[in-house]
């Protein structure tokens, strides 16, 4: 089964997204906070929808978004700079 943007035959409309507005949480930094701390580089940087949290994507080898997740819960973010996409870790989704 393949997911595409906005959709996935398996869960139409993810519950996560509902309530959530990207323009409405801020971002805690301006870059992947652990990596600035390890002294590592990043690919792309995500933001936590819930709380803020900048880490970097699952290109980099950090995998500190994810990994931000894990230890949270935080189900929701959203691609930065630009905020062109959002994804669901629980559904693997976009939106």
């Amino acid at each position: 089964m393949m997911t595409t943007f906005g959709s996935s035959n398996n869960n139409p409309s993810c519950e996560h997204f509902v309530g959530i507005d990207e323009n409405k949480v801020s971002p805690t930094t301006t870059q992947c906070e652990e990596c600035e701390k390890e002294g590592t580089d990043w690919v792309a940087l995500r933001m936590c929808l819930v709380c803020g949290h900048v880490g970097c994507c699952d290109s980099s080898v950090g995998l500190h978004a994810t990994k931000h997740f894990n230890n949270s819960g935080h189900p929701v973010m959203v691609a930065l700079p630009n905020k062109q996409w959002k994804w669901c870790y629980v559904h693997k989704q976009y939106a």
